[in-house]
């Protein structure tokens, strides 16, 4: 086979992000608190852009002060002698002014010292208004462990120890591999481990739920030899809930398990939670939906968002340096450029997420109004057919965004389900499943609890046919335990 050079055309068809482009994209999956910081990193870097509010802030704060100059003194107090003129006069007067100020605004950043961007002046926060962070887990067990081992290979093994346990408080890494990377012996360790068990929180360390337990009872000194026995050795099922055969085997009624299981659930199965560092997420809607009469009202939330807006004095300045300077005039251009796609990337994304939202309101509008029983299944292929985007732009919209209705706030996401048919040949949601289900098993006879095939059969009756698997699996979404779990649990309750 030869090698031959030669001179080749094709037709193809290829899919080009350019710079807008994937800026837009990158625009749509971001909440309001992202969007910010990506505002505030265009601002910093593109003179062209300036926002509204500051603007508008620091002329109230010059005008307070008295630090005017005489010519825009004078212009602002023609300004209030004329209110009753025309509107678009007055606008073109304060448009004046407005340029004016930015010219000597923007003088400042000629100068050679370095000057922020904002201009604002805070007060020093007081230290006592200053929340100081809470020691994590491994911190605490260390400051004990310095205070507890002075041999420093007996401090090495400790440290080593703490710092394989999870934020349970579990020992993740078994005794034997401790003594073969410590070179200490197993004897040794375990010692060590019983000190550290002893640690606050009590338990910490174990290897499994029982040695926790125990430890826990060794410590607390509670003299419960059935309770004991039931951790030692019948822990298994008191994890399935089988009360019955726990009571026979131990020889002693219902309630005196019941009593015993109310001394267990007195201990802390997981002591490394009581220092872990649980995360707050608080949620701000990017969407408020209100109702005025008879209508539902969209507006997208867009508080705490700077407006922007071209800088009117580097806008000049371009186009002064069209004749002067050339190099100046580029590099203005391409900041000009950018400006006006980073504004035109924002409105589009407002747009398309004004679009989503008003579909979503349109579509649940009897769920908003009456209730989950008239919620209707959604798919993103059907929204983007709907809004003429592809399915994609509809994901990156629904992701992380919260809307806020009068039945309360939700995440996009969540009115996005399957759906079921009828017998009719209605489509019903998935959502709407889990609520039956859910209703179901709160008015069942706690006696006789009902099982997945009769849930089905109840759901058939109302025209709902769904498989017993379907059932079981929408049952363990909401974190409901089996018919045979639910029954055991009654017993007990009644003991």
């Amino acid at each position: 086979m030869t090698l031959k050079l030669r001179l080749e055309q094709r037709q193809v068809q290829r899919l080009i992000l350019a710079p807008a482009l994937q800026q837009a994209i990158k625009l749509l999956p971001l909440t309001n608190l992202e969007l910010i910081e990506i505002i505030d990193s265009e601002l910093s870097q593109n003179p062209m852009l300036e926002c509204e509010e500051e603007t508008a802030e620091k002329n109230i704060a010059e005008k307070t002060e008295g630090k005017e100059k005489d010519k825009e003194g004078k212009e602002k107090e023609k300004l209030e002698t004329r209110e009753d003129q025309e509107e678009e006069s007055s606008m073109e007067s304060q448009g004046e002014v407005k340029d004016s100020e930015f010219e000597s605004y923007f003088q400042e950043y000629f100068d050679d010292g370095f000057r922020p961007y904002f201009s604002e002046k805070k007060e020093a926060l007081s230290l006592e208004n200053i929340v100081s962070k809470s020691p994590s887990l491994w911190d605490h067990l260390n400051w004990q462990a310095n205070l507890t081992f002075f041999d420093s290979k007996d401090k090495e093994i400790a440290q080593y120890i703490i710092g394989n346990i999870n934020e349970d408080g579990y020992l993740t890494v078994s005794v034997e591999e401790i003594s073969k990377t410590s070179d200490a012996s197993v004897e040794k360790i375990n010692e060590i481990r019983e000190k550290i068990k002893n640690f606050d929180p009590v338990g910490i360390g174990s290897l499994d739920l029982k040695e926790t337990l125990l430890a826990q009872m060794d410590y607390f000194q509670i003299q419960d030899e059935i309770t004991y026995e039931i951790i030692d050795q019948h822990l298994h099922l008191l994890e399935k809930s089988d009360y019955s055969h726990l009571a026979k085997l131990l020889g002693i009624p219902l309630s005196g398990v019941k009593h015993h299981i109310e001394v267990i659930k007195g201990l802390n199965p997981s002591p490394g939670r009581k220092y872990s560092a649980g995360k707050t997420f608080y949620v701000v809607p990017d969407i408020i939906v209100s109702k005025e009469g008879d209508e539902l009202k969209i507006v997208l939330n867009n508080e705490g968002l700077p407006r922007l807006r071209i800088n009117s004095y580097y806008k000049k300045l371009l186009s002064q340096a069209s004749k002067d300077n050339p190099d100046a005039y580029e590099f203005l251009k391409d900041k000009m450029k950018k400006a006006f796609w980073f504004l035109r990337s924002l409105d589009q994304r407002n747009q398309t997420v004004y679009k989503v939202a008003k579909y979503i309101v349109e579509k649940q509008k009897n769920f908003l109004e009456k209730g989950i029983e008239f919620i209707k299944p959604l798919t993103l292929m059907e929204l983007a057919q709907e809004i003429g985007v592809h399915e994609s732009t509809v994901g990156r919209v629904v992701t992380n965004k919260y809307i806020m209705t009068p039945r309360g706030v939700f995440s996009l996401k969540y009115f996005f389900h399957k759906s079921l048919s009828g017998d009719f040949g209605e489509e019903i949601s998935s959502l709407r499943i889990k609520e039956k289900i859910k209703k179901l098993i709160e008015n069942e006879d706690k006696r006789n609890p009902l099982s997945d095939i009769e849930i089905g059969d109840m759901l058939a009756r109302e025209n709902l046919k769904i498989a017993r698997r379907t059932v079981a699996k929408y049952r363990k979404q909401l974190k409901i335990p089996p018919s045979h779990i639910r029954k055991r649990r009654f017993k007990m309750e009644e003991a």
